[in-house]
């Protein structure tokens, strides 16, 4: 949050003993940007893995930074919010880069947002997986709805469609509490202006791809370490408490929903309250690895499975 101490989300669990290394994905951030013709799940998340691997290798052989000890032995938890849950889960699965994954804000099952009450609710594209990227253009709307399988269903949500005002009424309140600063609410809502320094003005074209039902649900079903699947009361998705269902083989699977919290988890005045959750969580898988044999937890299940 803008304006408090102590390193935020990074901070705090670092002053209880946690490494925590943030990677923007290909395609965010400030850096050079690739052919987003190539920005697809499989080179995102094998980019992404290159660099767990590379911090990884670094902390065992005590070549981070200049005066950091060795870490000889670590537990690896790979935390995604929202888009980044979504590549999170696919990496995880591709890679096996983690012992254990931390999923906030996003549905393995269907992505399908709250909406302020008296509101109608409006569709989001489903976009298949094998659209181009460079078929869609993210700064339209329009063209976004056309490109997706569901377009019919726009037609019929812009029928009894709100006012653009009330619309922006419905995302605001769904994104954020009501108790936020409204002064930090307004400068991240309000996307025609210079963007704060908590935004990016870029992310990868795989966006749009990430919203249809089951958009993941073949790597999520690979799943074999513990996994956190954590909401805030308004969020994303209509029901947190099926998600277990996604990771039908993870050998542990949590799910947790914050009070007065909304989608954007880091706004919270009860994000400390989330991040009790992750720590103890982290906790709880270190302990697994640690009492579990080795190779765990593919040696849990029978040669017969």
């Amino acid at each position: 949050m803008p304006g408090s101490s102590g390193g935020g989300q990074a901070g705090w669990l670092a002053q209880r003993g946690w490494i925590f290394a943030a990677i923007d994905h290909l395609g965010t951030g400030e850096s050079s940007l690739p052919d987003p013709r190539k920005l697809l799940y499989h080179n995102v998340s094998a980019a992404s893995h290159a660099a767990v691997r590379t911090v990884l290798d670094r902390l065992t052989a005590g070549t981070l930074a200049p005066e950091f000890p060795a870490i000889p032995s670590s537990v690896a938890l790979g935390i995604g919010h929202s888009m980044g849950g979504c590549l999170t889960v696919v990496q995880q699965a591709r890679h096996n880069s983690y012992d254990g994954i931390a999923v906030l804000g996003f549905s393995a099952i269907h992505t399908r947002p709250y909406c302020l009450p008296g509101t109608s609710r409006e569709p989001v594209p489903y976009v298949p997986r094998d659209a181009a990227p460079t078929e869609l253009d993210l700064r339209s709307l329009e063209n976004r709805r056309a490109k997706s399988i569901n377009s019919a269903l726009f037609a019929v949500a812009a029928r009894s469609a709100a006012s653009a005002d009330r619309q922006m009424a419905s995302q605001t309140w769904r994104y954020h509490f009501d108790d936020e600063p409204a002064e930090i609410v307004q400068q991240d809502m309000n996307w025609n202006e210079d963007l704060p320094p908590w935004r990016s003005a870029t992310v990868p074209g795989l966006i749009l791809w990430v919203t249809a039902p089951g958009a993941i649900a073949p790597e999520a079903a690979s799943i074999i370490v513990p996994v956190l699947a954590a909401f805030g009361e308004r969020d994303v998705l209509e029901d947190p408490r099926s998600e277990p269902r996604a990771y039908r083989n993870a050998v542990d699977v949590c799910t947790f929903i914050c009070p007065r919290m909304a989608h954007m988890h880091n706004f919270a005045s009860t994000r400390e309250v989330l991040w009790s959750r992750i720590e103890h969580w982290g906790r709880h898988v270190a302990d697994l690895k640690q009492r579990l044999p080795a190779g765990w937890p593919s040696q849990l299940f029978s040669d017969s499975y």
